[in-house]
């Protein structure tokens, strides 16, 4: 029996910084500078944070999958979920959102699925970090938006990006971390 499984997405809004609130463009300018935190302490150049929706920072988040051990599901959004999820109840985190490096994998969108999170910000295109990253076996890039996870759920999960505006100046943590074969053809 041959089975096919297909789900068609397009999004034809393209986000400008000037749509958020002043606010939440310094959010996603912390959330660049968590990024080169991440890596200065060894980890992979991925963060986010947790606000409310008067944009107070309950949390923050670098990936620490190489500080664990090479716990692969230390992605930063995931870790995160872990921790906010502990503290504070479904209904409250209906009102939060996160303020993320790029979209998130799926692994991390089903954390945010799972923990009722009610909106997600991201800064960069998956296809653009992909081009850093290459075929490196630390990061193997998976082209599945979350908002094709999030769509498959019961519940809305909003999601607002990329923001091309600041992707150039997120981009900067990952030049020279990666190490795509020679054989990579992108």
């Amino acid at each position: 029996m041959k089975t096919t499984f297909t789900r068609t997405y397009e999004e034809e809004k393209e986000y400008k910084l000037s749509d958020l609130k002043p606010y939440e463009v310094d959010l996603l300018k912390r959330v660049i500078e968590i990024c080169w935190e991440a890596r200065e302490k060894g980890n992979h150049p991925f963060g986010c944070l947790l606000a409310d929706e008067a944009g107070n920072i309950l949390m923050e988040q670098g990936n620490e999958e190489v500080t664990e051990g090479g716990d692969c599901t230390c992605h930063a959004e995931t870790a995160l979920m872990r921790k906010a999820t502990k503290k504070y109840t479904k209904e409250e985190m209906a009102h939060f959102t996160m303020y993320n490096c790029g979209d998130p994998c799926a692994m991390c969108a089903g954390a945010i699925y799972w923990g009722n999170l009610g909106r997600v910000v991201y800064i960069g295109r998956e296809s653009e970090l992909k081009k850093y990253t290459g075929d490196d076996l630390r990061n193997p890039t998976l082209d599945l938006p979350s908002r094709v996870v999030f769509a498959s759920g019961q519940k809305k999960v909003e999601v607002l990006g990329p923001f091309l505006e600041l992707e150039p100046e997120l981009m900067k943590c990952h030049e020279n971390y990666w190490h795509p074969s020679e054989n990579f053809k992108g």
